[in-house]
């Protein structure tokens, strides 16, 4: 019987661990759109060179916890990582702003496409973050339940926090009309 809890909480760590790896994915995503919106708005609004340089910094911030591309990570996101994630989030938000103050901008096929991507992209995030977070409610759960609680506590199964990232778009950007 002992044999099947160890089983059944591994089984548990192991989905928490492929859970991690797709938020991790879609983030890596959302870092790596940043360059071009940055460059894109860039061209248009040259005196907003704070709001650029505090997006280019969140991200570095951001990208900072990720895992090299490739790899497995070690652990579960933490709440620093959610930080920095958060940091990029307000940082977008604000950039994102700023393109409102130019029309040019607002009507460039390049800046349009970018910034549905972008939302396509937030899209994912917040479905991988469900899909981690219900299997970290899952995992704590069993982990806190009788009578799994005492295998856990044995071979040192604890609780896992959830992911929380706030979405950058909460809306679809409206698409350009001929």
């Amino acid at each position: 019987m002992t044999v099947i809890w160890v089983v059944l909480g591994t089984m548990g760590a192991v989905v928490l661990a492929v859970a991690s790896s797709y938020i991790d994915t879609e983030l890596r995503r959302r870092h790596d759109l940043i360059p071009n919106l940055v460059e894109t708005v860039e061209g248009y609004a040259v005196h907003e060179r704070e709001v650029l340089s505090e997006v280019t910094e969140a991200r570095a911030a951001a990208v900072g916890y990720m895992e090299p591309a490739g790899t497995v990570r070690g652990s579960e996101p933490t709440a620093a990582q959610a930080g920095a994630e958060n940091a990029l989030v307000g940082s977008l938000r604000s950039l994102l702003a700023v393109a409102e103050r130019y029309p040019d901008l607002k009507a460039d096929t390049a800046f349009l496409a970018l910034q549905d991507e972008l939302t396509n992209t937030e899209d994912r995030i917040q479905a991988a973050r469900r899909f981690y977070n219900a299997n970290v409610r899952a995992y704590n759960q069993r982990v806190e339940s009788v009578p799994s609680n005492a295998i856990a506590s044995v071979f040192g199964f604890r609780t896992e926090r959830f992911f929380e990232v706030e979405p950058v778009a909460r809306e679809r950007p409206p698409t350009a009309t001929l």
